[in-house]
This record gives C-alpha cells, sequence and structure tokens, in this order.
C-alpha cells in the first residue's frame, strides 16, 4: 500500500484518477490505498487497502477486478463516492452517506459478502461449508416467518405454562424457543429421535441460535437443542456434536446437585464481560490449557462413571473458575466457593453464564456437603 500527503501544495490530489477497483487510471498495475485517494482515517485506509489488495492478486492471476456495490458494503460506499464524487476535503467514511444502510448492518455482513471471499479465494472450505449450513437453515427458517403467521390470541397460539425458573441459568429461554419451534414448525420440521442424524443436529442448532439470539443477543442455540431433543449432547467442537449415553444413577455416596442461590442472573452482560475477557491473549490461553483439559477431562470420567476422576478434574476446573470468572459468580458464594476447594467437601461449577440462578455442585459425600451447605437448598441430580 503506497502512502503520501493527502496534499500537495494547496490542492488535493484528484481521486478521479483511481478506478473502482483501486488501480490508478494512469499507471497500470499499479494499486493506492488511504490518504492519496483523498481519505482521512484508519478504516477508511484498511478499507482501501483491503479492496487493493484483492485486486492486485486478481490483476496477477489475470481474473476480473473484484468492486463492491453501494448497495453490498461500505466500502463500496466509500470507494463509489471518491471515485464518481470526489472530494474537496479529507473524506471520513459516514453512514449517512449510505442510502442503503438499512442493509448494511453487522448481523448479516457474512450473508452479504461470505460468497464473494469464498469465490476470491479468502475463505477455506470448511468455513464456507458451515456458512451453507447456516444460510440453508436461515432461509428454511424465513419461509416458517413468511408462511405461518402467529395469530394474538391465545385460543389459536401456544400458551406457556413453565415450571423453570428465568435468570436460573437451566434453560428458560432455551425451552420457550424448543416449544415454539415443536409448535408453529409446520414444514420440513427436524423431528427428534434417538437415531438423529448428527448433520440434522447442527441444521437444527443453526435455527435454535437464530431464535434463541432473541433472548441473548447472541445465542450459540445449544440450549433449545438440548430441550428439544430430550437428549444428552456431547459437545466437542462447533461443528461436531453428537448425541452421547450418561451413566445411571446410583446409590453412591457421591453425587452431583445443584444448589439454588435464589438470585436471578442477566444473562447479556456476563456474556458480554466473556467476549470482552476473550480478547486478551492471556485469557484465550488459559482457556485453551487449562478450562478446556479440566472440563474435556471431568466430562470424559463422567461419561466413564470414573468417581475419583471426575472429582479430581472437577476441583481443577473449580479453581480455574474461580481464579478467572470472579465477575460471573455471585459475591455472597465466592467465600463458599472457595471452602469447598480449601475443605475437599465440595466443588462449585457455573450453570449457564453464573451471576446467580443455581450452581453446580460435586461432591465425594452427600452427607457431608449437606452440612457445610446446610444454610442453603440443594438438589441431588445425579448419584455416583
Amino acid at each position: 500500500m503506497i502512502q503520501m500527503p493527502l496534499y500537495c501544495g494547496s490542492t488535493i490530489i484528484q481521486v478521479s484518477n483511481f478506478e473502482l477497483d483501486g488501480k490508478t487510471k494512469k499507471i497500470d498495475n499499479l494499486f493506492c490505498a488511504g490518504q492519496i485517494n483523498g481519505t482521512s482515517g484508519y478504516e477508511e485506509a484498511a478499507g482501501q487497502g483491503l479492496m487493493a489488495g484483492i485486486n492486485a492478486a486478481l490483476k496477477v492471476s489475470n481474473k476480473a477486478p473484484f468492486v463492491l456495490h453501494r448497495n453490498e458494503a461500505y466500502i463500496g460506499v466509500l470507494i463509489d463516492d471518491l471515485v464518481t464524487k470526489g472530494t474537496v476535503e479529507p473524506y471520513r467514511l459516514l453512514t449517512s452517506r449510505a442510502e442503503h444502510r438499512l442493509l448494511l448492518r453487522h448481523d448479516n455482513a457474512e450473508l452479504r459478502l461470505r460468497d464473494y471471499g469464498y469465490n476470491i479465494g479468502l475463505v477455506n472450505e470448511e468455513t464456507y461449508q458451515t456458512y451453507l449450513r447456516k444460510k440453508e437453515a436461515f432461509a428454511t427458517l424465513f419461509d416458517y416467518v413468511n408462511e405461518y403467521r402467529v395469530m394474538p390470541t391465545l385460543e389459536n397460539n401456544l400458551y406457556f405454562d413453565s415450571s423453570i425458573p428465568q435468570g436460573f441459568g437451566i434453560g428458560s429461554s432455551g425451552a420457550i424457543v424448543a416449544a415454539t419451534y415443536d409448535k408453529y414448525c409446520n414444514k420440513n420440521k427436524i423431528v427428534s429421535n434417538k437415531n438423529i442424524l448428527n448433520e440434522k443436529i447442527l441444521e437444527l442448532k443453526v435455527i435454535f441460535s437464530a431464535l434463541e439470539s432473541f433472548y441473548h443477543g447472541t445465542s450459540s442455540g445449544l440450549d433449545p437443542l438440548i430441550c428439544y431433543l430430550n437428549l444428552p449432547i456431547l459437545i466437542k467442537s462447533k461443528t461436531d456434536l453428537g448425541t452421547v449415553g450418561i451413566p445411571n444413577s446410583n446409590n453412591g455416596k457421591g453425587a452431583v446437585f445443584l444448589l439454588n442461590t435464589g438470585e436471578t442472573g442477566n444473562t447479556q452482560p456476563l456474556v458480554q464481560h466473556f467476549l470482552e475477557r476473550c480478547k486478551e491473549e492471556g485469557f484465550r490461553e488459559m482457556l485453551k490449557s487449562k478450562f478446556k483439559k479440566y472440563n474435556d477431562a471431568s466430562i470424559e470420567a463422567f461419561l466413564k462413571n470414573e468417581g475419583k476422576s471426575l472429582l479430581k478434574n472437577v476441583k481443577s476446573l473449580s479453581k480455574v473458575l474461580y481464579e478467572n470468572f470472579q465477575p460471573m459468580i455471585p459475591k455472597l458464594y465466592r467465600k463458599l466457593w472457595k471452602e469447598g476447594i480449601d475443605s475437599n467437601s465440595y466443588y462449585l461449577k457455573l450453570c449457564g453464564s453464573g451471576g446467580g440462578g443455581y450452581i453446580l455442585g460435586f461432591t465425594k459425600d452427600f452427607s457431608e456437603a449437606q452440612l457445610k451447605l446446610s444454610s442453603y437448598q440443594l438438589d441431588v441430580i445425579h448419584r455416583f
């Protein structure tokens, strides 16, 4: 990318000397971006640099230039303005300059641009296939919405009577989403059964993610997926998940239990906090080297019904959560959390995004845990 002063004496460089693909008209094979094109600002320079780099590569490969139009991206608005309208002052891209700004939203950027990225070689095959599945699921969802309208009367609609408390980290919104899909999906509905194919599970996950995002802003779709299937799901990655069998509960001393904090949590700000932390390199490294390690080992031990290994890894996981996820642990329960680790009487883990609601507990001796937690409501969900 060539950088030059915007002003030559008192004269601004004439942007009409540039094409829509960023190439100069007078010098063939020269692509420019940034101040030399009449703009001011890092975002403007980066956007032009991206387009100039793409088109330089396409030129070398003897391929047609790549041009984004005004209704496809803000970069298209910027370049079109520079080339066709010119500028008498340093140009900054403002949303008010885009007549199609209602179409140019962050939530539909992938639908607008992913195909272009794949066609010019900037998107790998795995990412593109994931996008195609999502695109197909969205198309199906839009068909449902357009074909079936929900009438605003209880007589013709679904009435939700749920015993799941909201804000407790046990999937209340997921249950509503699953029930909505089950009731109103009349076309190409994916029916739950024990032999459901993994590709159908992935398709459902995308649909449920779109639906539950109404509640959370951004949802993985996993909670409504599990509610709808009513089957345990083992999740290895975004695209590798399927049903799994779990061991039967027995009459052993060990237990997995729920501790009711009596407080409600607010999912969206806690999820946002987590996403902000994920921007930190140290936090991301901790997730890979510690959190994922102990979480995966705990799941494996549970599925194999290995109690000692389960408790060992859950203790390590509980420590990681205590040291790195403090804002997501209710303040009144942080001391309780640490006491469980230090005494080895019980180990705690967040449910959902935390902040309140239920906390998941593990203990080698439920009677001992009950004595330590006698002031709290405990509900056993599994014995081992």
